[in-house]
Order: structure tokens, then C-alpha cells, then sequence
């Protein structure tokens, strides 16, 4: 890594990275430097210990060179010595200080189901951490029992922070370490009945935009929801009767072009067109977070699912695992199947999917023709 003097001149200076992070380590002091972020964030750092781990000091320019230097030198001895304690701070600053940790190193969807469930769920705010204890946690992750996926969430992210915690010398032991997830969880296999996936549609269609033709379209094409809610209109060719994700939403980045059946085409049709996303937010910003598309998937799907009679909790991804399989049991070729789920796996992969690029349309246009054929059916049966 970089070396430097660093002077509150040569701090200003530096440039962000065009990916990731860099840390620039000053010259006149071993294990302390600045960390510039891609975003242009600058934060003062200490490496070191024992065991070495990474210390954030604070923020440039709220902190001041000659104090993030005071402070990483106290910190040094204090390593040196064998002295290092934990800090006082409450558990809103720890949990501030743990998302500003993860939004540099994680992905910004798990940063934000981080702060969406701490606080929900763990609003503690002033209590100091160290005060912080087993049965109050457990009890707030109890409460959520009713929500196992949830509940289990809850718990793991609880656990995610305290370890945290431990390992930045704000904890001298995590509370809830040795302890596991409280839910039982069951294996991603769930596949709804074709009489269930009857229900869901028939309700889907039935249900007010925009979460009834979410829910229909996730069941009509396989795709993923985030895939779904993301949808405009100049991805769609309703000539060809094709939609083309592009490879910046798609999971495997890449781009994967599909084609849809009539009972999709009625759907578009009925769309408002108010602007370039076919779903787009009802509010510019969701907890505090700018967002121009759907996102309100927590409470619409209880609602819609108190519509349903005879169907067994699932998930809305549960509907792509059941388009597959309802094309599985209509006789679509494996390597089909897959291409319109845009997996990059099964018999058409690796050399030989360098070699291939046929692009299976005609044969997805069939398989797509043979499920609304066989959902029809359903319906009417």
C-alpha cells in the first residue's frame, strides 16, 4: 500500500480510487494512515495489535490530523502495552459505527437489511453496549417469532454487530456467541401445487397495481423480483414479444433477453405508463433511501397473501422454483429451462457455453407458450 507524509494539505489531495479503497500510510507513524474510500470518503486508520486488526479513528476533516494522530498514538501504546479496554459508547453509536464499517466492505443491499433490522427490531439507542446482555437481546428476538425467516435475521445480524464489537475493542465478550439462530429453517425446495399456483395467479390478476401484476409476471416468466420491480418500458419489444435485462440488474451479469406469452402481453397492456419503470416507487425515498422503483414487498405481501385460501406459506421466489418445475414436468428441455432463468449452468456451461451462442428463442417461445397453455388450464379446470 501507499506510503506518504501525510500533512493536512496532502490529505485534502488525495484522489478516491476508481474501485474500492485505498489506504495511504504515513511515514512518520507505523500502522496509522488514511483510508480513501471510492465514494471520496477519508477516514483515519490504526493497524495493529497482537492479533492486527483495523481501528476507524473517525472522519476527515471532522477529525483533525494532529487528533487522529494524538489518538493513534495513545492507541499504539496502548496495543504495545497490553492495555487496550473496551470503549464506553452506546449501542446507537455502535450500530452507527458498524454500518459505516459494512457499507465498506459489503454489498449496499446487505448494509441496508443491517440497518432496516436494528432499527426495527433493536432500538436501544442510549443503553451503553457493555450493558448490553443475553435476555435482552433474546427477549426482542423472541418477539418475532411468528416471522421465523425474520426472527432468525434478526438474531444473525444481532450476533454480526456484537462480534463486531468484540474484534474493534468495544466488547470484551459477545453476549450471544455459542448460541444458535432460535428458528428452525427449512430447505429452498418449496414448489407450489399447481392448484396453489392457480390461486396465486387468479388472485394476482385480480389484485390492485401494483403488486397484483408483480406477483403475476414473477409466476408468468421465472424471473426475480428485483428483476420484475426494475422493469421499463424501453426493455420490452412487444414486436417480437421479448424483455431484455441488462447485464447491471441481472444476478450473473449478464445480459439475458426472454420472451413472454399472451397472458403477459395482456398484463403490459393494462400498465399505466406514467414514466420509464413500469412499477415506479410511490415515494422517492424508503427509510430514509432514494429508490425510483417498487420496493414495498413487506407489507403488500401479507395483505395480498390474506387473499389466498388454500395456499401454504411461500416466498415470492418460490415462484420461479415453481415455473421451473411446471416446465420441467411439460417436457422442456433442461438447457431450456435454464436459459430462461438465465443460469449460467446445468448442460449448457462453462467451454461449451463459449462455443454455444445459440440463443434457444424458438424453443423458449414454445416452453413460455406451453405454461400459459397449462396455466389456462388450471384456471379453468
Amino acid at each position: 500500500m501507499p506510503q506518504t507524509t501525510l500533512t493536512d494539505i496532502s490529505i485534502r489531495a488525495l484522489k478516491p480510487p476508481a474501485k474500492g479503497q485505498t489506504t495511504y500510510w504515513d511515514k512518520n507513524l507505523p500502522c496509522f494512515g488514511v483510508r480513501v474510500s471510492q465514494g471520496g470518503t477519508k477516514s483515519f486508520v490504526v493497524f495493529a495489535g497482537a492479533h492486527p486488526r483495523w481501528t476507524t479513528l473517525g472522519r476527515h476533516p471532522v477529525l483533525k490530523l494532529a487528533e487522529a494522530r494524538k489518538a493513534a498514538k495513545a492507541l499504539l501504546a496502548e496495543h504495545t502495552l497490553g492495555k487496550v479496554r473496551p470503549k464506553n459508547i452506546t449501542f446507537e453509536e455502535a450500530t452507527r459505527l458498524f454500518l459505516e464499517a459494512s457499507r465498506q466492505k459489503n454489498k449496499p443491499k446487505t448494509t441496508f437489511e443491517y440497518e432496516r433490522i436494528l432499527k426495527r427490531h433493536f432500538r436501544l439507542r442510549k443503553t451503553h453496549l457493555a450493558d448490553v446482555t443475553k435476555a435482552e437481546i433474546m427477549r426482542r428476538v423472541e418477539k418475532l417469532k411468528d416471522t421465523p425467516a425474520e426472527q432468525n435475521y434478526a438474531f444473525v445480524t444481532a450476533r454480526t454487530l456484537l462480534r463486531w464489537a468484540v474484534k474493534n475493542d468495544y466488547l470484551e465478550s459477545n453476549p450471544i456467541d455459542g448460541l444458535s439462530p432460535p428458528a428452525k429453517t427449512t430447505s429452498r425446495n418449496r414448489v407450489l401445487s399447481d392448484k396453489e399456483l392457480a390461486e396465486v395467479y387468479t388472485a394476482a390478476r385480480a389484485y390492485p397495481y401494483p403488486f397484483g401484476p408483480i406477483v403475476a409476471l414473477l409466476l408468468l416468466t421465472g424471473q426475480r423480483r428485483g428483476e420484475i420491480a426494475a422493469l421499463r418500458w424501453d426493455w420490452i419489444d412487444t414486436a417480437e414479444k421479448t424483455i431484455t435485462l441488462p447485464a447491471t440488474l441481472t444476478k450473473n451479469k449478464h445480459e439475458h433477453t426472454f420472451p413472454y406469452g399472451e397472458k403477459t402481453a395482456e398484463i403490459l397492456a393494462e400498465l399505466p405508463q406514467t414514466g420509464e419503470h413500469l412499477f415506479p416507487a410511490s415515494r422517492s425515498h424508503v427509510r430514509g433511501k432514494p429508490t425510483t422503483i417498487y420496493n414495498g414487498w413487506t407489507k403488500a405481501k401479507p395483505l395480498f397473501d390474506a387473499t389466498l385460501e388454500a395456499v401454504e406459506p411461500y416466498t415470492l421466489h418460490d415462484l420461479r422454483r415453481s415455473f421451473s418445475s411446471s416446465l420441467a414436468s411439460l417436457g422442456t428441455p433442461i438447457h431450456v429451462t435454464e436459459k430462461l432463468l438465465n443460469h449460467i449452468a446445468g448442460e449448457v456451461s462453462g467451454v461449451r457455453a463459449v462455443y454455444n451462442r445459440y440463443s434457444y428463442m424458438p424453443e423458449m417461445k414454445e416452453a413460455v407458450a406451453a405454461f400459459d397453455e397449462h396455466l389456462e388450464t388450471l384456471c379453468t379446470s
